[in-house]
């Protein structure tokens, strides 16, 4: 493993990222998005885990008013509990995979149930709400909760791959070594101040993968580390690993299930099966398929007569 076009003095030689923290940091506190109401230091726990659930997959520029919205009407676990499901996929709008709506009613349920009303704190006990996978989990207990634990996503990837690896990307999806990587270049300390430094790290390096390491056309020439990438040290050598598969949109069901939830979205009373079929007019069978797999989903529900369908109650 490469350590980097060149170590800075008095870098910890244990940890592979050492060499990266203080510009990184540096970098972050005058160009990060301070903005994002979510880093406000006054937002709450469920302000944030709202964020990472939101955001995930999706830009944070579509995930602000929808976030703005959520956080107006419904500003703690209870009041989505309290609201149906149905209007939580509702207010989704188009942030895309909609059954995150239904997993965060879920978990706020969750929250009311067994946490009084409030996000836990432990990492486990995040792990078991509806819908909460190892990042958010991991991102609820840094950001929120200021546990220093390492925080992995596409961003954090790419840029250790880059600047620590010398690939040019990640591998396509999160393998052991990675998350092992991301685990060793976390700054050290039990101290306050080293704690809050390993938690700044995690949005640090995952906001400089958002805005100048990115995937296509990286800004090295803006980048805080480019003299100290091993990456950039190598001459940039092409990606030669597994292939990388864009997911496909046009034609498919899930372009389809869209258009089914976003008709049940803006009509406020059930819309009856002839209505949906005009979701996607060339093909009935996808259409039945796809209404099918929502209603399995929850996504959807028929009304008592199998008549007309809706979002759930």
């Amino acid at each position: 493993m490469r350590t980097g076009a060149s170590t800075a003095a008095g870098a910890d030689e244990s940890n592979p990222a050492s060499h990266l923290h203080g510009p990184v940091l540096a970098w972050f506190d005058r160009h990060g998005r301070t903005e994002l109401p979510w880093r406000d230091p006054d937002c709450s726990a469920w302000g944030v885990f709202l964020s990472e659930v939101m955001s995930q997959q999706t830009p944070l520029h579509r995930v602000e008013p929808v976030w703005r919205e959520w956080m107006q009407r419904w500003p703690t676990p209870a009041d989505l509990a309290a609201d149906s499901p149905g209007e939580a996929v509702r207010a989704w709008r188009r942030l895309g995979y909609p059954r995150r709506a239904l997993r965060l009613h879920e978990a706020a349920t969750a929250m009311v149930r067994d946490h009084g009303g409030e996000v836990p704190r432990g990492h486990d006990e995040l792990l078991a709400l509806p819908g909460v996978g190892a990042y958010t989990a991991a991102a609820v207990s840094s950001f929120t909760h200021q546990i220093p634990v390492p925080v992995v996503d596409t961003n954090v990837r790419r840029v250790l791959a880059r600047a620590v690896t010398g690939a040019e990307h990640a591998a396509p999806a999160l393998t052991v070594a990675e998350s092992r990587l991301a685990a060793a270049s976390m700054p050290t300390g039990t101290t306050d101040e080293n704690i809050t430094r390993a938690n700044r790290w995690n949005v640090a390096v995952m906001e400089l993968g958002a805005l100048v390491c990115t995937a296509r056309a990286p800004k090295c020439d803006r980048c805080p580390v480019l003299d100290r990438c091993a990456w950039v040290a190598a001459g940039r050598p092409a990606y030669d690993g597994p292939p990388r598969r864009g997911q496909a949109w046009a034609g498919t069901d899930r372009q389809v299930r869209g258009r089914i939830v976003q008709a049940l979205r803006e009509s406020p009373d059930p819309v009856t099966r002839a209505a949906l079929a005009s979701t996607w007019p060339d093909d009935a069978t996808k259409v039945d398929r796809c209404l099918a797999a929502l209603v399995e989903d929850g996504l959807v529900e028929p009304t008592d007569d199998g008549a007309a369908y809706r979002l759930p109650r």
